[in-house]
């Protein structure tokens, strides 16, 4: 599919790749982001990457919609290879170089109480899915649902499951859960049909940290670090008397 953009009103424009998720086409997504940053244009108040697409919030009065529009199907033309993990991407407000974080996790019990459901399901012993899980580096694809919820993936054929089949009411905040090809954490207590593996003691959204409230951003890899409960007590509260901040998490 050719790349083409679609109109959001006289403030937005999207730049559409195609009409399915791979990790391939998301690195255009975040190739054709980092082309655009690069051009430093003034009047570009966000960008918002999804798997397929990338969407641009301008102001009118200060950039011209055609203009941008022809900035976009050049930027649809970078090659991904240097983009899709690396590289910096000053210019747009909020945006920094891409992040290999190492977040911890306390699994299973209260913390993950689909665990052992997972485990029966692929036929696996539950220390065989937290190893697995935690040697896959997963790709940030998108951030949405909730403020700081990130779409990550892929994980191994063998570990992708239906959500469930009823939703839960309330998922606890900071909860890792897995469905599809994808795992995620959830920022917030909030309503999900995922399958809850563990919890992180990580902040995912910080309304105080200005400069960057999701810890994640598309284009950042990740990995999971088994920690015992003990662990994770103390981690929790080192972040929520903030002793410790989103640096903590990052790959040494």
């Amino acid at each position: 599919m050719k790349p083409r953009l679609l109109a959001l009103g006289d403030g937005a424009l999207t730049l559409e790749f195609d009409d399915r998720i791979d990790p391939a086409l998301n690195a255009q997504v975040i190739a054709a982001r980092d082309a655009l940053s690069a051009l430093k244009l003034e009047g570009i108040s966000d960008v918002v990457p999804t798997y397929r697409s990338l969407t641009v919030h301008f102001d009118p009065l200060r950039l011209d919609r055609q203009a941008l529009g022809q900035h976009l199907l050049d930027a649809a033309q970078a090659p991904p290879q240097e983009s899709a993990l690396a590289g910096p991407r000053s210019g747009i407000p909020g945006r920094q170089s891409p992040t290999r974080w190492q977040i911890p996790v306390v699994f299973g019990d209260e913390f993950g109480p689909d665990l052992a459901h997972v485990a029966g399901a692929t036929q696996r012993s539950e220390t065989e899915v937290i190893e697995a899980l935690c040697a896959t580096e997963l790709h940030v694809f998108l951030i949405g649902f909730l403020p700081g919820f990130p779409y990550l993936g892929e994980l191994p054929q063998w570990l992708q499951l239906p959500r469930l089949a009823t939703p839960r009411a309330a998922v606890p905040a900071n909860s890792l859960a897995i469905a599809g090809a994808q795992a995620a954490i959830y920022p917030w207590q909030s309503p999900g049909g995922w399958h809850l593996l563990g919890r992180t003691p990580a902040r995912l959204f910080d309304l105080g940290n200005t400069a960057r409230p999701a810890l994640l951003e598309p284009g950042d890899t990740v990995r999971f670090v088994p920690i015992g409960r003990d662990e994770f007590q103390r981690l929790a509260a080192a972040v929520a008397t903030r002793e410790i901040d989103c640096s903590a998490w990052r790959a040494k």
